[in-house]
């Protein structure tokens, strides 16, 4: 039955308008030209095991020596912008091109719960393809975010006709979004939830525009208690699921195992593009992808931008293009035999795009120590001196740029307000007479004590230009569990040079909010809490240090 229904699918031609975007996306994205024409098939039916039909569109290359197949499954439409950055650009260039919406999304039978079913349902779509008379024999997968999920879903037990994968930005761990060191990512989870609960309502340019008009809605629902009636009245019907979240916040419910697919690293032998951004909320997933898979053998490649998430699609999109389309030549169509260097990062400062032998290079740590008169120097202090702040829910320390889901307050921003508020402590150092290139993961050990058991701690690593404005470079965070006075905290890695005539300061809070949901303070649970009480902190100096990863110093490029 299904044969008969695909053969029914009529196949359409290139419209003029559709080849007006494709030669303005070319040229845009800064690409070559096209190699070939291409048609689509809309809506493909694609069987799963239970019955459940799935759509797809298949974009034919029209060529008689195609250069392989790609998967992508998607559950966010299979229109723009979409459809042009990952489906158009390479049936162009000769790829047959599958862009499945997965189960539950955009006319795909069964009901959307997040990364429930891409496992067997991945599996099922392969056994699809390779049926079908114009499969290439071998197919790469490629995709974004969740794109990129829906991939360590098939990695999980790798088909064999799977030769390579791109996944930017990808997570194998579904509760990334959720919950970081025990505390609830707030605005991640509002912001998507948002997203994805009315995103089949108008067209692209809606569901374009509705990324920026949310965010007032997200802030709105972040600000009001509790959080499970308060996001349930931004959502509607919408997102069924955010209530589970909510409730599964812990950083290590058993909850999100179902849904995980964690075990794709170790069990992936084919070459891997892994491509991330610095203010990506998933970058340590990607970080830790890439050493898996070099531990089992499987030669990954390594990407890392200047970039946020949402920018991967924005004004990263043809520079990962570039890389992408000779990775796919090379691995897929064999069309290539070019090599790239295993890493490839971009130095945050100044020195711009470096190629890397591994991840991470080889450094010394540099130890700075919290001081009195909020210094931070080499020289530990002395004394018995310590720094204090009162964090207050009802008034919490606010979110400031970093790795969010977002539009706006994203990324790297002049954090220099943070700096002045009652509720952080700061801790800078004298202007550096040298350059100091930090490649690597920071860290950071506070002796630290609150007189409250329910509290969180919230570092941020800045630099402070000439002018004396702060810009953040890297963070982290932790919800306290106990009262062991010794808190180690790992930020986010870095790529950045510290200049010579800069500073570096280190910022201390209570929280980030809506980052993280603020802490009441009362234990009570994020779902349904509301009584707050404030914590006071006390920092110790002595013993109290960053952590630095400095590399070999390097002058002024």
């Amino acid at each position: 039955m299904t044969d008969n229904l695909i053969r029914d699918v009529p196949t359409r031609g290139r419209s003029a308008r559709m080849r007006l975007v494709d030669r303005a996306m070319n040229r845009m994205l800064g690409l070559p030209p096209a190699t070939t024409d291409y048609s689509v098939r809309k809506d493909v039916p694609v069987p799963m095991r239970d019955g459940v039909v799935l759509r797809a569109d298949h974009y034919l290359p029209r060529t008689t020596t195609p250069a392989g197949t790609l998967l992508l499954r998607c559950p966010y439409g299979r229109g723009a912008p979409v459809s042009w950055i990952y489906a158009q650009l390479y049936a162009q260039r000769g790829y047959h091109v599958v862009l499945q919406s997965v189960r539950g999304t955009f006319g795909s039978g069964g009901e959307f719960e997040p990364a429930t079913h891409e496992v067997e349902d991945g599996a099922d779509t392969v056994a699809w393809l390779r049926n079908q008379p114009w499969f290439t024999g071998t197919f790469a997968t490629l995709g974004q975010s969740y794109l990129g999920f829906t991939q360590w879903a098939l990695l999980v037990d790798p088909p064999p006709e799977l030769v390579t994968a791109v996944i930017i930005v990808g997570p194998h761990e579904s509760k990334s979004l959720i919950a970081r060191n025990g505390g609830l990512a707030l605005n991640n989870v509002l912001w998507w939830c948002a997203q994805v609960a009315n995103q089949e309502i108008g067209g692209p340019p809606r569901r374009t525009l509705r990324q920026f008009t949310s965010e007032r809605g997200v802030r709105a629902a972040a600000n009001r208690l509790p959080l499970g009636r308060s996001g349930r009245d931004l959502l509607g019907a919408g997102a069924s699921w955010y209530e589970d979240a909510l409730e599964h916040s812990g950083v290590s419910d058993e909850y999100w195992r179902r849904a995980d697919v964690e075990a794709a690293p170790d069990r992936t032998r084919i070459p891997v593009l892994l491509i991330g951004g610095w203010q990506d909320l998933f970058l340590g997933q990607t970080l830790e992808q890439y050493r898996r898979l070099k531990a089992n053998g499987s030669n990954p490649a390594l990407h890392i931008g200047a970039w946020t998430h949402l920018e991967m699609l924005g004004r990263s999109a043809g520079l990962i293009t570039r890389e992408t389309l000779p990775w796919l030549a090379r691995h897929l169509a064999g069309t290539s035999s070019v090599t790239r260097s295993p890493v490839r990062i971009f130095v945050t400062g100044g020195p711009g795009w470096r190629d890397l032998p591994d991840w991470p290079p080889a450094s010394r740590t540099r130890t700075l120590y919290l001081n009195p008169g909020a210094a931070l120097s080499e020289a530990a202090a002395t004394d018995e001196s310590a720094s204090r702040f009162t964090y207050d829910p009802a008034d919490p320390t606010p979110t400031i740029g970093g790795p969010l889901l977002s539009a706006s307050n994203v990324g790297y921003r002049d954090d220099t307000a943070l700096s002045l508020r009652d509720d952080v402590i700061t801790f800078t150092t004298p202007q550096l007479t040298q350059d100091w290139e930090v490649i690597g993961t920071p860290s950071v050990e506070l002796q630290h004590r609150t007189d409250n058991p329910h509290a969180d701690v919230f570092v941020r690593l800045s630099e402070v230009d000439s002018r004396g404005r702060s810009r953040n470079v890297s963070e982290g965070f932790i919800r306290r569990v106990d009262q062991d006075p010794t808190v180690r905290i790992t930020l986010d890695a870095i790529a950045h040079r510290f200049r010579a005539g800069t500073r570096i300061r280190l910022m201390i809070a209570g929280g980030s909010h809506p980052h993280y949901a603020r802490n009441l303070g009362t234990g009570e649970p994020p779902l349904t809490g509301f009584a707050m009480k404030p914590s006071r902190h006390t920092v110790a100096h002595a013993a109290s240090r960053l952590n630095l990863p400095v590399v070999q110093a390097r002058s002024h490029e």
